[in-house]
């Protein structure tokens, strides 16, 4: 039997054909009979070294929670995976990293799915759930240099230095705070990111999520942490999400251990915000959150994609309710996505409500405009 955290990606371990679409199939354990109606739990994931290293650390999660279960992980590549020429917000797909997951998902060839919360767009296929949000690692962002520019920070950079990004949030942002500097897309995983990076003369710099490369190993390569004052992150950026069947109770019971209550909430609050907004990748759409003392605080902003225009305000609520027995026939509600029964369902609708008022005060203010423009402004780059 393989002890814990053998699965940690990069220990070279064999891998297996069989899964939906040709994918690997890697036992954590063998298959016996300690697992769901007999069987082994199937967890979807991405091909990806990140994530991969992710989905490990959920599946140890559920293995020290549930030592006599037997888990399997399902690797496969996604359409985000497999198009690397391209930005992001121009492929005008919602679904570019989850899709093909879902659809194991709803064949039932895996029984369980793990994400970058941020990845999963505001409304989920109809059938599915977020049964559980696990506690949040850093969500800034982190900026990389070029060794050349080791110990420098973006403000030092000299006039023109090209900064790499794939994300029209962070290039808005970071557009209208450093006007000297330019910015062009890039594309692949965290490792073909670096290599770019590294490698070539293409780039000064690169911005990324702190928390993949915290995942990674990779802590000692921020050379540049963004405070929310520079820039702030991506909705449910730092958080992983585990997305089930909505009606496979055994499995949505089980996750739902994982739940971080604070994350919870916060990412219920950034989702609403968003939905409300109908903003996506295609849009520069970013938040910061904070829970303290019971209150909820959530900061929200729109820009255009030279961040020349924008709109940005905070809100609170309280979110301090007790857990009551909620059991009866709303006992799965949603909210924007997440089931979360051990989590106070009055704190969820106020989180909800939180992000949903935001929203509104921005769209009374032009926010609509200001998205509206920069969607046309994206299709037709």
């Amino acid at each position: 039997m393989a002890e814990p955290g053998a699965a940690a990606v990069g220990r070279g371990r064999a891998e297996s054909g069989g899964g939906a679409d040709g994918a690997a199939v890697d036992p954590l354990l063998p298959r016996g009979e300690n697992g769901v109606d007999g069987r082994a739990v199937r967890v979807g994931t991405r091909r990806s070294q990140l994530a991969r290293i992710q989905t490990d650390s959920v599946v140890m999660m559920l293995r020290e929670l549930y030592p006599d279960l037997c888990f399997e992980i399902v690797a496969m590549s996604t359409t985000g995976d497999k198009i690397l020429d391209t930005a992001l917000s121009k492929i005008g797909e919602k679904s570019l990293f989850t899709k093909e997951l879902e659809n194991a998902l709803e064949r039932n060839e895996v029984d369980l799915v793990v994400h970058s919360l941020k990845d999963l767009p505001t409304s989920l296929p109809p059938g599915f759930t977020i049964g559980a949000v696990c506690k949040r690692e850093n969500p800034l962002d982190a900026v990389v240099f070029h060794p050349k520019n080791c110990g420098k920070t973006l403000s030092l950079l000299p006039e023109k230095s090209v900064i790499g990004t794939s994300s029209l949030r962070r290039a808005a942002q970071l557009k209208k705070k450093f006007p000297h500097l330019e910015f062009r897309d890039i594309r692949g995983n965290l490792n073909t990111r670096l290599k770019k990076l590294d490698e070539k003369e293409d780039f000064s710099a690169i911005v990324l999520a702190a928390a993949g490369l915290k995942r990674m190993g990779w802590e000692n390569r921020i050379g540049q942490l963004l405070d929310p004052e520079d820039c702030l992150y991506a909705v449910g950026q730092g958080a992983l999400a585990v997305e089930v069947r909505a009606k496979d109770q055994e499995i949505l019971n089980m996750v739902s251990a994982l739940h971080d209550a604070d994350t919870v909430l916060c990412c219920i609050a950034e989702r609403a915000f968003m939905k409300r907004l109908e903003g996506g990748c295609s849009v520069p759409v970013a938040v910061n959150t904070l829970l303290k003392d019971g209150q909820l605080y959530l900061t929200g902003a729109v820009y255009s994609l030279d961040g020349s225009d924008s709109l940005k305000e905070t809100m609170q609520t309280s979110v301090t309710y007790p857990h009551q027995n909620e059991d009866g026939p709303n006992d799965d509600v949603q909210h924007v996505g997440i089931t979360a029964k051990n989590v106070p369902g009055q704190a969820q609708e106020a989180a909800e409500n939180l992000g949903v008022e935001l929203a509104s005060l921005l769209l009374s203010k032009g926010a609509k405009h200001i998205l509206s423009v920069a969607r046309q402004l994206n299709d037709a780059r």
